[in-house]
């Protein structure tokens, strides 16, 4: 009979291969610092603030996806998910740590004047743009910002007390009043972050982070974008991560029946995402307004093109393709490949809504780019480990637990 370990241990090749990756991003910053950052050139300076906005906004958002799971299954109160939940809140325990990346890239941004990302900033712009003038109420710097540290905050804190709270179902098993009572402190707590994640991703935070770059440029579907975006990365790396428990011999109550949902929120929302992308697509083309068309028009032609329809085949085609089949969702290779897939897919989403605004035609994934995301990786490797670490694997005392157990879908 097989034995399982509710504890997890960081093995010596998984710091290793955290700490060689994360050692690569921190040598290419400081490679793109020298060469980059301090070039005379403006096409270089533009590139290495526009590959930094990219992967902190994008590694941020998909770390913080694993929480949002967590508090909107909570207030479902969808058992299938505890067997395997500590993964979501090991991963959004990465949220203090890439939050305080982000913001410091976001504010060296704003407080530098690097108006090549935000052109919103330059003062002879706005005076001069009608546009952008009448944007001058929200697009300002410190609205900026205090937005981005309330946000940034506002996920730490509620995040960290959900955790908090989960650590209780660890002690001492629960009698029914106990339990009900406990149920209610995680729904309230689970709800105030869901308002506070409605208020900000899915909301104003892609605004003020990326939309604004293209200052006179605007889509009310953007907000749902980027969160589709962020969301399906978010649920695919929980599924990478649950794949590498269960071969390490961790996480005894979680079979192919809970794998299989995992695949279907990765395969729901790669659809929604689509819909999302065609409908904004769809609907700016039909009109044909010339200060929104100009949002695909250089992402369309000449320099991106090529990536504007990987974008597609990455993000849509091929996990539609994998996951259509439920053998498929259970297999663990197969949503291996889909996760990593739409992990790398949508960080290429991200460069595309980066990258054209800011570089126009002198765009290109290089070394730097791709550094900066590998020493994300390394330290998601590392600081998940960390988190799964510090607590049981499996809630054993939670209310729940025995619907988790027994779930089939």
């Amino acid at each position: 009979m097989a034995t399982y370990s509710n504890t997890f241990e960081q093995s010596a090749g998984n710091k290793k291969w955290g700490t060689i990756l994360t050692g690569i991003g921190i040598l290419t910053l400081l490679a793109g610092i020298g060469l980059l950052g301090f070039s005379g050139d403006e096409h270089s300076k533009t590139r290495f603030w526009a590959g930094l906005l990219q992967n902190s906004v994008y590694f941020l958002l998909v770390v913080n996806a694993a929480m949002f799971f967590l508090c909107a299954t909570t207030l479902g109160f969808a058992g299938f998910t505890i067997s395997f939940r500590r993964v979501a809140e090991a991963i959004s325990t990465l949220v203090p740590v890439f939050g305080v990346l982000a913001l410091v890239v976001l504010l060296a941004i704003v407080f530098t004047d690097q108006t090549h990302i935000y052109h919103w900033m330059d003062t002879v712009t706005r005076e001069n743009d009608k546009i952008i003038l009448g944007k001058s109420g929200f697009l300002s710097k410190p609205f900026f910002v205090i937005w981005t540290i309330v946000a940034v905050g506002g996920w730490t804190i509620f995040g960290a007390k959900m955790r908090k709270i989960s650590r209780e179902a660890d002690d001492t098993a629960m009698d029914t009043e106990t339990a009900k009572k406990w149920l209610f402190k995680n729904s309230v707590h689970a709800s105030l972050f869901i308002v506070c994640f409605g208020l900000t991703v899915a909301s104003t935070i892609p605004w003020f982070w990326l939309m604004s770059i293209d200052a006179h440029w605007y889509s009310t579907m953007y907000s749902w974008y980027v969160f589709a975006s962020t969301f399906v990365a978010g649920m695919a790396l929980i599924a990478l991560y649950i794949i590498y428990l269960k071969n390490q011999g961790h996480l005894p109550f979680t079979t192919k029946e809970h794998l299989h949902d995992i695949g279907k929120f990765m395969f729901a929302f790669s659809i929604f995402w689509t819909y999302l992308w065609f409908s904004q697509f769809m609907l700016i083309w039909y009109a044909n307004i010339p200060e929104e068309t100009e949002y695909f028009r250089i992402r369309m032609h000449g320099e991106y093109r090529g990536l504007f329809w990987l974008n597609l085949i990455l993000n849509f085609v091929t996990p539609f393709l994998l996951l259509m089949k439920a053998n498929a969702k259970r297999n663990y290779t197969i949503v291996t490949f889909a996760a990593v897939v739409i992990i790398f897919g949508h960080w290429l989403d991200f460069y595309l809504m980066v990258a054209p605004s800011t570089m126009k035609a002198h765009g290109s994934i290089g070394w730097f780019e791709i550094g900066v995301a590998i020493g994300y990786v390394g330290l998601i490797i590392l600081l998940v480990g960390r988190g799964l670490s510090k607590s049981p694997l499996v809630p054993m005392h939670h209310p729940l637990l025995k619907e988790s157990i027994i779930h089939h879908t």
